[in-house]
């Protein structure tokens, strides 16, 4: 019954959610308190106004306008609010008409792939990435090409970059701030990517599409700058999601940006507008739009203080023990190296104190793990001397 295409998609679903459920059955049996569950990117941070906006735009809509069809790209005004919000904000140039509100960031990324891609076209990945970037590539039938991790920095290696670009090379994915990682790139590391993209178009006479991921954009720590993408590619394309900006994960709301410069950007915007409805997403749904919209003009979004006090204490913590991780600047992971070479092994010793965390070839790079400390300060602070005893009893300390 079930399809040959599907079948390897339920082979390889995610350690993530997989190690989520788990956690539900430890804290089952010794309590949640008791359980130290680090497996999931779930913001734990609450932005009660998002509520207070909801509340103004179901007294303060017409039910048919607020609750009835309107275009697949979604509301002009909440699309031309945030065009004049990311203007003010990088100095771009953008309007309603560049942008179409998408069903969260993973709605975003399959509209503009199944817009942009022919079967055994080519899309380069960072390893480290979120490995769902492999269903939504092999969903339209490309490939997906692996730049293999950098453990030293965990930038893009912009050698092997240029060597694993081809004529067939139709995307590239970048996620910054990076999950698993926290890294941010920097500004030389973009304009080195747009260089070599640049260089191989012109050798090639193809064209590349830099798909920017961009749903930790916000949280950023220590004054740290995520610079803006379109700056610095003219093919580039945004891919954004209020999950962590506004702690709404199960809303499912964000948008696309896809500039003027961007190839025959037109006809890539009514493709990608068709996409979002034949992929059966139809539009964005209609009253988280317009709260995204009140939540803009009212300057309304996550407080960054409390991940920042999460990383802070965490990274301390497990570096004083032994632990090798590279301090993170934006999301809220942890990268941590594994003490033994098989890092699952790593993960299910960890059980055994009740920590949980994910492997790091659930990211394609093995030998490390993520820890999520998107959780409360109390919580990290009681599961300190379950990760020192783990630390201890692998010789770290």
């Amino acid at each position: 019954m079930v399809s040959e295409k599907m079948k390897p998609f339920m082979a390889n679903n995610s350690a993530i959610r997989a190690m989520f459920e788990e956690g539900k059955r430890m804290a089952a049996i010794y309590g949640k308190e008791n359980v130290y569950d680090f497996s999931l990117g779930n913001p734990n941070v609450p932005v009660p106004r998002v509520n207070e906006a909801l509340l103004n735009v179901i007294q303060g809509e017409a039910f048919n306008e607020l609750h009835g069809y309107m275009s697949n790209a979604g509301y002009e005004d909440v699309r031309q609010t945030i065009a004049d919000s990311l203007n003010k904000q990088f100095g771009t140039n953008f309007s309603f008409k560049n942008l179409i509100m998408t069903v969260g960031a993973a709605s975003g990324l399959n509209v503009i792939l199944k817009s942009i891609l022919n079967p055994e076209d080519e899309v380069i990945v960072f390893a480290p990435y979120f490995v769902e970037y492999n269903s939504y590539i092999r969903n339209y039938d490309g490939k997906v090409v692996v730049v293999s991790p950098d453990t030293e920095t965990f930038m893009p290696k912009l050698a092997e970059f240029e060597e694993k670009i081809t004529p067939k090379t139709k995307a590239v994915i970048i996620n910054s701030p990076n999950n698993p990682t926290g890294v941010v790139y920097s500004e030389e590391t973009l304009m080195a990517l747009a260089q070599i993209m640049k260089k191989k178009e012109e050798e090639f006479g193809t064209s590349i599409v830099l798909l920017s991921d961009e749903p930790y954009r916000e949280l950023a720590y220590g004054g740290i700058d995520v610079p803006y993408a379109t700056k610095y590619y003219h093919n580039t394309i945004v891919c954004y999601s209020y999950s962590k900006s506004l702690s709404v994960p199960g809303e499912r709301i964000g948008y696309l940006v896809i500039p003027d410069e961007v190839e025959d950007s037109e006809m890539l915007i009514g493709a990608a507008t068709i996409a979002n409805r034949i992929l059966g997403c139809v539009n964005a749904p209609s009253l988280i739009q317009k709260a995204i919209k009140y939540c803009i003009e009212h300057d309304i979004s996550v407080d960054l203080e409390a991940y920042e006090k999460n990383r802070n204490l965490l990274y301390n913590a497990l570096t004083e023990y032994g632990f090798t991780c590279a301090k993170p600047d934006g999301a809220f992971y942890l990268f941590v190296k594994s003490p033994v070479a098989d890092e699952k092994e790593f993960c299910e010793a960890a059980k055994k104190h009740q920590v949980l965390f994910v492997p790091g070839s659930s990211f394609a790079c093995p030998g490390y793990v993520r820890i999520a400390y998107c959780v409360s300060y109390e919580q990290i602070e009681r599961s300190l001397p379950a990760f020192k005893k783990i630390a201890e009893e692998y010789g770290l300390v």
